[in-house]
């Protein structure tokens, strides 16, 4: 018996641009002109577009493998062709065994429906009987969290209890192979860990995961195997942390279209103590080294430093000046280095480090790289919040 789960061939997903016709005039022209006009599969039309080209690929019963990428790479199009939702254009994928999918948020609930109808209407599109929703309506409604309001209409839901609610029917599913979109993220955090330790749970019956999320730092913990997209094409296929550094690599700084600056950052780099790297354990220390470059004479240049968090919520900045280093004057070709030391009493997560080049008296941005790098780091107590505290019991 095969120990494969699921399998791309050389898959290929094309799709259309959309089009506007405004009268019957403009459309009979349209309907004809796509008739008469037949392209073969692997052809383009001058309207279309490849989301997905020549991707190959194998998944193991029991494997978690992460799907990372920029928007638009083409992460939620795999998914749907995995889940069935869509059908590839060139190319063949099987899928072996139970497959159960959170894609899009609500799929399949019917608004006018309460929460309780909606988890047997739910679980029965997903391939569950009806008796095997009553076994399991009490585990599904309090994984939810969803008790209190689970006979009030899902259309007086939140977009995060219909995530909570969806994803607590697809993960009782029992599936062979779950799979699991960024939608999640909608979730509060407290949730978002509990999903991601459900998760775990199916792993360790033996399912097989794939799992589409920007947060890298959940991705690193659970996945020991990622893919990276770019532009619709599989660049990467391989460890996690391996994937994750060429996915931070294709993120860095590039010193482009930086012709019309006065001054520009030409390159930040991250490092521990043991050289360059993007993984850190809460407390530790980071070195961040800023090298800027003049265009032309630029006056009283800062250098500002910010982090973000997953949410985009900005938790902590400091500019050299404030470090003690006034700003100073660049002459046209000068470079000019800032090396600031930071101490991650950070909870666990993905930060978003940036550069802003300023001038304060005035309140002028030379330059801003928003991010300049990404963070991950880990802890080994779980926490809330983005300060890490070092919390202990007195006795």
């Amino acid at each position: 018996m095969t120990d494969i789960a699921l399998e791309m061939r050389n898959v290929f997903k094309k799709f259309r641009r959309g089009e506007r016709h405004d009268s019957l005039r403009d459309l009979l022209p349209a309907l004809a002109r796509r008739t008469v006009r037949r392209v073969v599969g692997g052809e383009l039309r001058p309207e279309e577009f490849w989301a997905l080209q020549h991707i190959s690929c194998t998944v193991r019963q029991g494997e978690a493998v992460g799907i990372i990428g920029h928007n638009g790479a083409g992460k939620s199009t795999i998914l749907k062709l995995l889940s069935g939702i869509m059908q590839p254009t060139l190319g063949e994928i099987s899928v072996r065994g139970r497959l159960s999918a959170l894609i899009e948020v609500g799929a399949g609930f019917h608004q006018d429906l309460t929460g309780r109808e909606n988890v047997f209407l739910n679980g029965v599109i997903l391939g569950m009987s009806r008796a095997e929703v009553q076994r399991k309506f009490d585990e599904i409604v309090d994984f939810s969290g969803l008790r209190d309001f689970i006979d009030t209409p899902v259309k007086r839901y939140s977009s995060g209890m219909y995530a909570r609610l969806g994803f607590s029917v697809a993960a009782h599913l029992e599936p062979d192979v779950l799979i699991v979109d960024e939608v999640l993220s909608v979730g509060d955090y407290v949730f978002q860990a509990k999903s991601l330790e459900k998760m775990r749970s199916v792993l360790r019956s033996g399912a097989t995961v794939i799992f589409v999320s920007h947060n890298l730092r959940a991705m690193a913990d659970l996945c020991d195997r990622a893919l990276l997209l770019n532009k619709g094409c599989l660049v990467e296929d391989g460890p996690t942390s391996q994937v994750i550094h060429t996915y931070m690599e294709q993120n860095r700084l590039v010193a482009t279209a930086n012709d019309a600056k006065d001054v520009f950052v030409e390159s930040v780099l991250v490092r521990g103590a043991d050289g360059p790297r993007f993984d850190y354990q809460s407390g530790e220390r980071a070195f961040v080294e800023v090298r800027i470059k003049a265009n032309r004479p630029a006056a009283r240049v800062a250098c500002v430093l910010y982090i973000m968090d997953n949410n985009y919520y900005k938790v902590f900045q400091i500019s050299s000046e404030r470090l003690g280093r006034p700003s100073r004057d660049l002459v046209a070709g000068e470079s000019q280095t800032f090396r600031f030391a930071l101490d991650l009493h950070l909870t666990g997560g993905n930060y978003q480090l940036c550069i802003v080049l300023f001038r304060h008296d005035i309140g002028h941005h030379y330059d801003k790289v928003e991010p300049a790098a990404t963070l991950l780091v880990s802890s080994s107590v779980h926490m809330l919040g983005v300060a890490n505290l070092y919390p202990r019991l007195d006795e």
